[in-house]
């Protein structure tokens, strides 16, 4: 049988008029459930996108491409030829050396633990904080005063105030070095003033946790003058991190630990995957649904063309030919709701886009739920609706070819 004349047939039934029984109705249903699944797929991947790609972009200000840390132990000394070594291996653009710890931070108003990280000049270019400070500077400088940016909520509950020239806040740090802390209870912390010189807003993970100050500060604090906790590498565009990471490893040996920005933050990562995969099987399971009306309407279109399916094994028509007609009726309507659906859920983040109809409450960078659109969940999506309308036209296409014959009477 002409593959022309099974889609002219597939095409008719599609199109063309019925007979009115419930057929054409439970089409219809079939057809505007398929369209809302496929919908929602778009506009719900959409959104996770947008906010998978937000939070990342947030995360990237305190969690470099690569971080190298001690193996063992909180703080290392690398020799400079390995140091050297690192910069100027390809693919590397910058290398900040950091130390950080948690330390006590004080103030007239109240006392709260906090994470103080010492940076050098490099670490502006490798994690992209500056776009997130809200007041102040955006440096940290040594002479004639220490100076430190706060996270904006930690900043507000210590009593830092950027806006005021006489505002300090103490830090503590315990005094490893002291060997019998009971004997003088004064020395069993040091400590260091600071004067708050800007302020970051990033979200409340970082704004009420990290106060950032000079190196150099921070390892007299620490007693580890020389010393850092990790090295924060970012790399030239389009390099592959896990390459990269290989590499550093082989040069720096097991001494030290490589991690890839995916490897810092694993559960954040797979938490975002895992949920946009959740919502992908319960959409899924909608479709389903939606296809039981469509295996009800084709098997009902099976007995009203029961006359066309005796002319056609009169004609000589293969078993296989009528089967495909209504394998490619089934696909056909799931693509008509499919294409009907991913149109509007494309429309409907196009609009949300520009004109951000549903609003974030307070607290949020941003104001609106985030779109993001990426090609591969379209391909996806048009995958499903195919496959969704195969599985559905299966039964009715096999009952097609087991029909009784029709009596065909000479006009």
């Amino acid at each position: 049988m002409n593959g022309t004349l099974v889609w002219s047939l597939a095409s008719r039934y599609l199109l063309g008029k019925r007979s009115a029984n419930a057929a054409p109705l439970l089409s219809r249903i079939s057809m505007a459930a398929i369209a809302v699944g496929s919908g929602a797929m778009i506009v719900l991947f959409s959104v996770f996108n947008g906010f998978d790609f937000l939070v990342k972009d947030l995360y990237k200000s305190f969690y470099p491409e690569i971080k190298i840390t001690a193996a063992r132990g909180k703080f290392f000394n690398m020799p400079a030829v390995q140091y050297d070594a690192l910069q100027h291996m390809a693919g590397v653009k910058y290398a900040s050396s950091v130390i950080e710890d948690n330390v006590l931070a004080n103030s007239d108003e109240e006392q709260i633990v906090a994470t103080l990280k010492g940076i050098d000049s490099n670490y502006f270019k490798v994690n992209d904080i500056k776009q997130y400070i809200i007041v102040g500077s955006d440096s940290v400088a040594t002479f004639p005063k220490a100076t430190a940016i706060f996270g904006a909520r930690l900043a507000n509950q210590v009593g830092a105030d950027v806006n005021n020239a006489f505002s300090t806040v103490m830090l503590y740090y315990p005094n490893t070095k002291l060997t019998s802390p009971t004997l003088d209870p004064s020395a069993a912390f040091q400590s260091v003033n600071l004067k708050p010189d800007g302020a970051f807003r990033i979200q409340d993970d970082f704004d009420s946790k990290y106060v950032l100050a000079a190196a150099t500060v921070v390892q007299d604090l620490f007693q580890e003058p020389g010393k850092y906790s990790s090295v924060e590498i970012a790399l030239e565009k389009g390099t592959n991190a896990d390459d990269v990471k290989k590499q550093l490893q082989g040069v720096l040996g097991a001494a030290y630990k490589v991690e890839t920005r995916f490897e810092q933050n694993k559960t954040l990562y797979m938490v975002l995957r895992t949920e946009k995969w959740a919502v992908y099987a319960i959409l899924l399971l909608v479709l389903f649904i939606a296809s039981f009306n469509m295996v009800g309407a084709l098997s009902m279109l099976v007995l009203e063309k029961q006359k066309d399916m005796a002319i056609l094994k009169a004609m000589g028509a293969p078993a296989a030919s009528i089967r495909t007609i209504f394998l490619l009726e089934g696909m056909l309507w799931a693509l008509t709701g499919g294409g009907i659906g991913i149109l509007l859920g494309t429309l409907i983040c196009v609009g949300q886009q520009h004109f951000k109809w549903i609003k974030l409450g307070g607290g949020f960078i941003i104001d609106a739920y985030p779109i993001l659109f990426q090609w591969n969940d379209f391909a996806l999506v048009l995958v499903t609706i195919i496959v969704v309308g195969f599985l559905a036209a299966i039964y009715p296409s096999y009952k097609a070819t087991r029909t009784e014959n029709v009596g065909l009477r000479a006009a």
